[in-house]
C-alpha cells in the first residue's frame, strides 16, 4: 500500500522552510526544540491544527521522513521565484502562503509574522542569505557554474602587500628568476651545499648581503631591506636563506650589534662580502633555550691579555651551528666569562676556526650534523673547544669588556638587563623566520588553490566535472588558512615597523611580539603547508610540484631562534609583567576605576542580546569580532595572574608555581598574539582607500576573524559569552564567507605575486 504522507497546514507552510532547514543533517538540537517551544507560546496566529502538525514535525524521536522531505522540498520550490532575491527564510515562508493558502493569507499578519519568524531563525542560527540560495534552482547547478572571477585589481593588492620596499622586491625577484638559480637535485649533499654557498655569493656580489650593515662598511644601512631580502629569497630556496641569514644576520650582526668600532673595522665588510664566511655559536647540546645554562667558558688571562675558551664535556659543545661543517672561518662564540675564578656570566668572543685553506685550527674540532629533514644546502655542524686561546681584543665588547687593570666593566648595571640586552640581537632573527615562513605558506598555498580551481572531479550526472574549490570542504580546508596567512602578513609588517623604530623603553614589549608572532606564523605554516599537501592528493606528494621542499625545509622553524612553546610562555610572562606594573602604579581611585570598567565591559560583552545575536551584520561586524578577541585575551590575562598570586600565596615556589599554570600562559600568549594580528588587520582595512581592495579583504577578515571564534568557541560557550546558536550561525557565516571567497581565491594567492619559476610546480603554472 502506497504510504500517505500528511500534508501541512496552512499556518505552518510559514515555517516550512526553516523546518526543513532545521532537519536537514537528520538531527534537532536540544537548543533547537527549545527556540521552538519558546516561539510557539510567544505567537498567537498559529491554530491549534497548525501546532499540532509542527509538534508532530519536531519530534526528535520521530524525524521526517525522506518522502516526507522530499515533499516540503517540492512544496517550497514551486513557490520560489528564481529572480527574486530573498533575504530570510520567512520571506520564502509568506511566499509559500500566498501561492498554497491564498484565501488565508490576507487574514495572517504578515508583517508581524515575518518579524518573528526572523527572530526564530536568529535564535536558530541560521544565516539567511546563504540558506535561501538552497531553494534556488538556479543554485542546483551553481557548484558547476560557480568560478574564479576578476573583482579586484589584482596588481593593486601586490602593490598593496609590498608596500614602499616593491622596487627592492620586484628587484629580488627578477635577479632570483634567473637561469643560474635553477633548481638542482638536493639529494647530492656535497654538491647541493656548494651550489647554496655559490647562490649567497652570488647575492653578496649584488650588495643584499651587506644590506643591513652601515655604509661606512660597504653596507646599505638597510635593515628593512634585508628583512625584504630573507622574505622574497625564501620564495626560491629556503636552505639559501637559512645560509643568508646565518652568514650576514646571526654572524655578520652579532659583530655589528655586539662588536665595536674595532670589530666593524676588521670584520663587517669582508663578512659582507662573504670573502669571511662565519658562524653565530650559541646552542649546546645540553642548552637551547636555556642560553644562561650553556657551560663553555672563557677564561681571562691578564698577564697575557687573552680569553681561553674551552668545551668542559662533550655535551657542551655547540650543536647545530650552521655553515660550522664545511665553510665557517670563524665565529662569534656565547661562553661564560672567567675572571679569577668568578663567573660574570655569558659574553661573547670570536673565535677563529679555520684557515685560508679551509683546515681546522689547533684545538678547534667540528663534526658534520649530516644530513637533516630539510635544508641540506646549509652545513649544520658541532663544535668544540679544547683550551683555544684567543687575543683580548676578540671579545665583543659593547656590553660587557674587561679593562687594563683586568676587571669586567659594563655600561649596564644589572647582570639581568645585561644580559636580555644582549640577546636584543635575536629579534631581528625571530622577524626573519616569520616573514620567511609567511613566504613558505604562500607558496604553498599558490600551488594548493591554483590546481584546486582548475583540478576537476565528480559532479551531478549528466554535466561537466566540478572543480574541487567549489567544494565546500575544500573551500574549508584552504581558504581559512589563506586568510590567516594575510592577516599575518600585516601582522609581521607592524612588528617589523616596530622593531626598526625601537625606543630603548619599548625592547621588551617589542621582544614579546617578535617571540609569539614567531611561533603562530610558523606553526600556522606548518598546518598550512600539510593541508596544502593533502589538498594536491598524489600530486602534491610528488616532489616536483614543490610542497615536500617547503615542508621539510620550513618545519624547523618552529624551534628556530627560540622553540615555540617556550617562546609562548616568555609572551604570557610579559603581558602579567605589564598587568602587575599597572596595578603597582594605580592608586585607589584609579583601581575603583579599573573594577567599574571591567564590570561595565563585563555587563555589555554578555548581554543576553549579544551573546544571543545571529544577525548577519553583528557577525560582520569587525568590532563585535575584535570585541571577542580582546575578551578572550583580558579574561584570560586576568584568571591567569589570580591563579599565579593565589599559588605563591599558598607558599608555591614562583618556578613551580609557573609550572602549574603552563598551558594557562601558553594560551594567554595565544590570545595576546591572536587580538594583536586581527587589530592591525583591521587597521590596514581602515587605511585602505581602494573600494574594491577594501571590500574584498574585509571578506578575508571577517573569515579569519570568525574562524578563530570558531575555533575557540568551547571556551566562548564555557565563559557564557555566546550561545549555541550563536556557535552554530558563526559556523555558517564562516561557510558562507568560504564560498563568497572562493571566486577571489585564485586573485587573492595571485597578489603574492610569486615568479612561476619559484613556484616551479606544474601543477600551478
Amino acid at each position: 500500500m502506497e504510504k500517505v504522507l500528511s500534508q501541512p497546514t496552512n499556518g505552518s507552510l510559514v515555517l516550512l522552510p526553516i523546518l526543513y532547514m532545521v532537519w536537514s543533517d537528520t538531527t534537532i538540537t536540544n537548543s533547537e526544540h527549545q527556540a521552538f517551544e519558546s516561539f510557539f507560546r510567544a505567537v498567537d496566529w498559529l491554530s491549534e491544527e497548525d501546532r499540532k502538525y509542527l509538534t508532530a514535525k519536531l519530534d526528535p524521536n520521530s524525524p521526517p521522513s525522506r518522502e516526507e522531505l522530499e515533499l516540503w522540498w517540492k512544496t517550497i520550490k514551486s513557490s520560489v521565484d528564481n529572480a527574486t532575491t530573498y533575504p530570510h527564510l520567512s520571506s520564502i515562508g509568506i511566499e509559500i502562503l500566498k501561492k498554497k493558502a491564498p484565501e488565508v493569507a490576507h487574514t495572517f499578519p504578515l508583517s508581524k509574522i515575518e518579524k518573528e519568524l526572523g527572530n526564530l531563525e536568529n535564535q536558530l542560527g541560521i544565516i539567511g542569505k546563504s540558506a535561501t540560495l538552497t531553494f534556488k534552482s538556479s543554485h542546483a547547478n551553481i557548484s558547476t557554474s560557480y568560478e574564479t572571477r576578476k573583482g579586484f585589481d589584482t596588481e593593486k593588492l601586490t602593490a598593496l602587500l609590498d608596500g614602499p620596499r616593491k622596487p627592492l622586491i620586484d628587484e629580488i625577484k627578477a635577479f632570483i628568476s634567473r637561469k643560474e638559480f635553477d633548481y638542482v637535485d638536493p639529494g647530492n649533499l656535497n654538491e647541493y651545499r656548494e651550489q647554496v654557498l655559490v647562490w649567497c655569493k652570488m647575492l653578496a656580489d649584488k650588495g643584499y648581503g651587506s644590506i643591513g650593515f652601515p655604509k661606512e662598511y660597504g653596507g646599505g644601512n638597510d635593515m628593512e631591506g634585508y628583512f625584504t631580502v630573507m622574505e622574497t629569497l625564501s620564495y626560491r630556496d629556503l636552505s639559501t636563506v637559512i645560509k643568508f641569514g646565518v652568514q650576514f644576520g646571526l654572524w655578520g650582526m652579532s659583530v655589528f650589534m655586539l662588536g665595536t668600532k674595532k670589530h666593524h673595522e676588521k670584520y663587517l665588510s669582508a663578512i659582507g662580502s662573504l670573502e669571511l664566511p662565519g658562524c653565530f655559536a650559541m646552542t649546546e647540546t645540553n642548552h637551547g633555550s636555556n642560553v644562561r645554562g650553556i657551560e663553555t667558558t672563557a677564561t681571562y688571562n691578564h698577564k697575557e691579555k687573552t680569553f681561553t675558551i674551552h668545551t668542559p664535556h662533550i655535551n657542551a659543545r655547540k650543536e647545530y651551528i650552521g655553515n660550522a661543517a664545511l665553510h665557517g672561518k670563524m665565529a662569534t662564540v656565547f661562553a661564560k666569562l672567567m675572571i679569577n675564578d668568578k663567573d660574570y656570566g655569558v659574553s661573547t668572543f670570536i673565535v677563529p676556526l679555520r684557515d685560508d685553506e679551509g683546515k681546522t685550527l689547533p684545538g678547534i674540532s667540528i663534526a658534520d650534523c649530516g644530513r637533516k629533514m630539510g635544508l641540506n644546502g646549509v652545513d649544520n655542524g658541532l663544535i668544540g673547544f679544547d683550551k683555544v686561546i684567543i687575543p683580548k681584543e676578540n671579545m665583543l665588547d659593547r656590553f660587557s669588556s674587561v679593562d687594563e687593570e683586568g676587571e669586567f666593566q659594563s655600561p649596564i648595571a644589572s647582570d639581568n638587563k645585561r644580559f636580555f640586552t644582549m640577546l636584543g640581537t635575536l629579534v631581528g632573527g625571530r622577524i626573519g623566520i616569520p616573514r620567511s615562513a609567511l613566504a613558505a605558506s604562500k607558496s604553498g598555498l599558490t600551488i594548493a588553490i591554483r590546481y584546486a580551481d582548475k583540478r576537476r572531479q565528480f559532479g551531478p550526472d549528466g554535466t561537466t566535472e566540478v572543480p574541487i574549490l567549489n567544494y565546500r570542504m575544500h573551500q574549508r580546508r584552504l581558504l581559512p588558512l589563506l586568510s590567516k596567512t594575510y592577516a599575518c602578513h600585516f601582522a609581521m609588517e607592524y612588528v617589523t615597523d616596530r622593531f626598526l623604530n625601537r625606543k630603548e623603553d619599548e625592547m621588551q614589549e617589542i621582544e614579546a611580539l617578535a617571540a609569539g608572532l614567531k611561533s603562530y606564523v610558523t606553526w600556522h605554516n606548518t598546518s598550512t603547508l600539510q593541508e596544502c599537501r593533502e589538498a594536491c592528493g598524489g600530486k602534491g606528494f610528488l616532489s616536483e610540484n614543490r610542497i615536500d621542499a617547503l615542508k621539510n625545509d620550513s618545519d624547523v622553524y618552529t624551534t628556530f631562534e627560540g622553540d615555540n612553546t617556550v617562546l609562548l610562555q616568555l609572551v604570557a610572562k610579559s603581558r602579567l609583567s605589564a598587568y602587575k606594573e599597572q596595578f603597582e602604579n594605580m592608586n585607589l581611585f584609579t583601581v575603583i576605576d579599573y573594577v567599574v570598567n571591567k564590570t561595565k565591559t563585563s555587563i555589555t560583552e554578555k548581554n543576553p542580546l549579544i551573546i544571543r545575536n545571529t544577525d548577519e551584520n553583528h557577525l560582520m561586524d569587525p568590532e563585535f569580532h575584535l570585541n571577542a578577541f580582546q575578551y578572550r585575551e583580558n579574561s584570560i590575562l586576568n584568571s591567569a595572574g589570580r591563579r599565579l598570586k593565589r599559588l605563591m600565596d599558598e607558599g608555591m615556589d614562583p618556578f613551580d608555581a609557573v609550572n602549574v599554570a603552563q598551558h594557562h600562559l601558553f594560551t594567554l600568549g595565544m590570545a595576546f598574539i591572536e587580538r594583536i594580528i586581527l587589530e592591525k588587520f583591521i587597521e590596514k582595512i581602515e587605511q585602505t582607500t581602494d573600494p574594491e581592495l577594501k571590500e574584498v579583504l574585509k571578506r578575508v577578515c571577517a573569515l579569519f576573524a570568525l574562524y578563530q571564534i570558531e575555533t575557540h568557541n568551547g571556551w566562548y560557550l564555557e565563559q557564557g559569552y555566546m550561545e549555541g546558536n550563536k556557535s552554530k550561525a558563526i559556523r555558517k557565516m564562516v561557510n558562507q564567507l568560504c564560498w563568497d571567497i572562493r571566486k577571489d581565491a585564485v586573485p587573492l594567492v595571485n597578489a603574492f605575486n610569486i615568479p612561476d619559476s619559484c613556484l616551479s610546480a606544474p601543477i600551478a603554472t
